[in-house]
């Protein structure tokens, strides 16, 4: 009886209507993903190693999974309502102690056993959570519960997985066989996980607002590029050096490349697909939503991460006093530099073609043109690398301004018409407000 009073006083869980936008409390959840990303790049900035970025990847992609569970439960119930946020913020507690171990998660199993154990138990106690709350708001629709059982083996695989990679490797003498086995249960679990979300296919779910579904994502990447802009700025020790012109100019031609690239997916592309999200209907508006969403927004993703590790190397380099600026970069900056941003190119060009089903030849090029950059940069100094670099970035964009004009203008067209539609409905709705009452006869 307890559990029903406080439910209803602090109000039902409210549905997700069809024109529902992201609320505040969806973007303070965000904040936890935010440093989710910084957790990830800074680990692995310490060392390096293919090693090393396999782990980060791995990390990243259980992560991403994570937050794919998440939106899909957001699809159909808000999460700024009613008693919910008081369950988000349990989950959000647990997704910050999964954070925090993950430095700890492919660390020598004799010496940290407490950091895996940390991963897996608040992995079970997020995904627990979403699975309540899906299980609470699927009783509106007769035998949705039913379509859980579908979705269930990567609940359960997962769990257990998680659990074994834990307490399996402490277990075995030899170090390097149980870092093999504890790599090998991670690797099984991205494996089951995005596997079976291809599997299960795009029956048993559905986007209900597809405004909602496009600006999550849309927002989550813009977390992205913003967290790697801070990594590069922390990474470098900027602050923490005195201020010296090449410094000045690594942090300006930062900020411009990763502006290009903001500018190269929320320009056209990202709108475009997002309208795109919005005409298909059924199955095809849900698996469209899985595959340009769920799944090619992580390769752009871990396209930022990799690019903001090789930008922080190539930044440390150049701030660094007792390394000449004529000096080549060295280690393995300028290939994550370099690659990180072609990851991050063929990651929208596949949602592109999703969506869209085209495919842009300035992108074709600009992704070979940095193929064909990296053994070059590799032999200049670090700041002509990243001058390199961002040319390429902001080359795309002024070629892509001037060739494709009239399509960018009439996309901007249809967009700010949107817009403005929206805007005036929103403002006839709110003139009540200023609408006198009407006054009660007096007796």
């Amino acid at each position: 009886m307890g559990g029903f009073r406080w439910r209803a006083r602090l109000g039902p869980a409210v549905p997700v209507a069809p024109g529902a936008r992201v609320d505040k409390f969806e973007v303070f959840f965000d904040l936890v993903f935010v440093f989710s990303f910084f957790i990830i790049t800074r680990a692995t900035a310490l060392d390096i190693t293919g090693r090393q970025l396999l782990h980060a990847l791995l990390v990243l992609a259980v992560l991403w999974w994570v937050w794919v569970v998440h939106t899909v439960v957001a699809t159909r119930i808000r999460l700024g309502e009613g008693f919910v946020p008081v369950l988000m913020v349990i989950v959000m507690a647990a997704l910050f102690c999964f954070a925090l171990a993950l430095p700890q998660a492919f660390a020598d199993s004799k010496q940290t056993a407490a950091g895996p154990m940390v991963v897996a138990i608040s992995y079970v106690v997020i995904r627990a959570v979403h699975l309540l709350l899906y299980w609470h708001v699927a009783q509106e629709k007769p035998g949705e519960r039913r379509l859980l059982l579908r979705y269930s083996p990567e609940l359960l695989g997962s769990t257990v997985l998680l659990l074994a990679a834990a307490l399996i490797p402490p277990q075995i003498d030899d170090p390097s066989r149980a870092a093999m086995v504890r790599d090998g249960l991670w690797i099984s679990l991205v494996l089951l996980q995005y596997g079976m979300g291809l599997v299960a296919g795009a029956w048993g779910w559905m986007v209900a607002s597809a405004e909602h579904w496009t600006e999550r994502y849309d927002l989550i990447l813009i977390i992205a590029l913003g967290e790697s802009i801070i990594s590069v700025g922390i990474g470098g020790n900027l602050l923490g050096q005195p201020v010296t012109w090449p410094a000045v100019a690594a942090a300006v031609l930062g900020i411009f490349f990763t502006s290009a690239l903001w500018w190269v997916h929320y320009d056209m592309i990202g709108p475009a697909g997002r309208i795109a999200q919005h005409a298909a209907q059924g199955r095809s508006r849900v698996a469209m939503a899985r595959d340009a969403y769920a799944y090619f927004h992580l390769v752009m993703i871990a396209g930022i991460i990799l690019f903001a590790l090789g930008a922080e190397d190539v930044v440390r380099q150049i701030v660094d006093p007792s390394i000449s600026l004529a000096e080549p970069a060295h280690g393995p900056a300028v290939p994550l530099l370099f690659g990180g941003v072609i990851c991050y190119l063929c990651g929208d060009m596949l949602f592109q073609l999703r969506t869209l089903r085209t495919l842009s030849w300035t992108r074709v090029g600009a992704v070979l043109a940095l193929a064909a950059g990296i053994p070059i940069a590799a032999r200049l100094p670090g700041l002509v690398a990243l001058m390199l670099l961002t040319a390429i970035c902001v080359g795309l964009v002024a070629v892509e301004v001037v060739v494709m004009s009239e399509a960018r203008q009439a996309l901007h067209e249809v967009v700010f018409q949107e817009r403005t539609t929206h805007e005036r409905h929103e403002a006839a709705w709110r003139a009540r407000w200023h609408e006198p009452t009407p006054q009660e006869p007096s007796t």
